[in-house]
């Protein structure tokens, strides 16, 4: 269990000197670094952190102390003592993740090693009203709750990945705008209200997020990281961090256009990229050309696919034109932000990187300026279908790392 921090006697509070703050800061980097990790030594956070070995060897002792590190096995040393192995304390903390769609919910918790304990899925096959989702969200929770019931005192808190904008209002109230979806601005509170801390962002941040911590993203300072789905979104990381814009909605790639006065896009504008790469945009253009399929997701995509590599011209014409799209849109991209690297995800991006990842590659880069055409790698998202709710848990662990001085 975490060590709860002792009650501070009454009186006028303290400016931090210099040295306290920078120590307070030192800490967060460490533990940061170990869950990042998920196992190393005290030499290589003092390596890797530019910390002294006396200064790093005392704040890991200060993080076993309060139960968020522990040591976990060792490995032999050349003549000298074995040397210990750091890892977070897996058992003194779970947070729960939530990637929240318009046709259901799902939902996992992790411990504090960032391993799935345990998972919820909740809703249908057709869209939901936004009530529909937060019941959906409410019934995904008391399940995991009732089966991990000696974990939930421990919870840190959820994360909540979200198809649309996340907004704090000048109240300090947050508010989902989703947009696309047709519904009405609504709180986070009215969606997920369980008696435990709540932290939301846009679905395609909290893939970026988790890509960057753990996945393909990692190590890049400069990267942009697609969701594509049923929508289309984006996470940029700029200089190692996570772009939010003014109010959070930058990244909103899939509503920029790339065709003017173009196909309708479920926003209500016209011309915009998830009407292009949307899976609903593929599947309709090549419904409307004599394509006959089934279902409307990874099956129906998949015999798109298989269709064009087995010489079905209107199939084959339907995928040359997603890709077209895509690299448009990517090329675009590339040209402002001048990435190191391309991450595809969401569940579209998974299923057209298995088979075409090349193709897509060489297409963005002939969509774009030539010499930051050639400055960036592509790849596919490593985390797969988990990568939103595994970034969404990641939310409350960032807060236990911002909050431990």
């Amino acid at each position: 269990m975490i060590k709860k921090p002792a009650v501070q006697a009454a009186g006028p509070a303290a400016k931090p000197s210099t040295v306290t703050s920078l120590r307070q800061h030192n800490r967060a980097r460490v533990l940061r670094q170990i869950i990042l990790a998920r196992e190393t030594t005290r030499a290589e956070i003092a390596r890797d952190s530019g910390l002294s070995a006396a200064s790093a060897i005392s704040i890991v002792a200060e993080l076993i102390a309060d139960g968020l590190v522990e040591e976990k096995g060792s490995i032999s040393s050349q003549g000298g003592r074995p040397i210990a192995i750091l890892s977070p304390r897996a058992d003194s903390a779970v947070t729960i993740g939530a990637d929240i769609g318009e046709r259901g919910v799902a939902v996992e918790m992790f411990d504090l090693a960032m391993n799935r304990v345990d998972r919820e899925f909740s809703g249908g096959r057709e869209e939901e009203p936004a009530a529909q989702i937060a019941a959906d969200l409410a019934s995904a929770l008391t399940a995991l709750r009732r089966r991990n019931p000696d974990r939930w005192p421990n919870l840190l808190g959820i994360g909540l990945g979200l198809p649309g904008i996340v907004e704090t209002d000048d109240a300090g109230e947050r508010i989902l705008y989703a947009q696309s979806l047709g519904w009405d601005p609504i709180s986070i509170t009215e969606l997920c209200d369980v008696g435990a801390v709540v932290h939301a962002e846009n679905g395609a941040k909290t893939q970026a997020r988790a890509e960057l911590w753990y996945g393909a993203a990692r190590g890049s300072d400069h990267a942009l990281v697609a969701l594509l789905g049923r929508g289309v979104g984006l996470g940029v990381v700029a200089e190692g961090r996570l772009a939010h814009g003014s109010r959070s909605s930058a990244g909103e790639w899939g509503h920029t256009v790339i065709e003017y006065n173009g196909r309708l896009c479920r926003c209500g504008k016209r011309g915009c990229v998830e009407a292009y790469i949307g899976s609903d945009a593929i599947l309709d253009a090549w419904a409307a050309r004599g394509g006959q399929f089934e279902g409307s997701g990874w099956g129906a995509l998949g015999q798109l696919i298989d269709g064009a590599a087995g010489g079905d011209p209107v199939a084959a014409a339907v995928v040359q034109e997603t890709i077209e799209y895509l690299s448009a849109g990517l090329g675009a991209l590339v040209n402002l932000y001048n990435p190191e690297r391309i991450v595809i995800g969401g569940w579209v991006g998974l299923r057209l990187m298995e088979t075409l990842g090349e193709r897509i590659h060489e297409a963005v880069k002939g969509a774009c300026l030539a010499r930051p055409g050639g400055q960036f790698d592509l790849s596919v998202a490593e985390l797969g279908g988990d990568s939103v709710s595994l970034g969404a848990a990641l939310l409350p662990i960032e807060a236990l790392i911002d909050q431990n001085p």
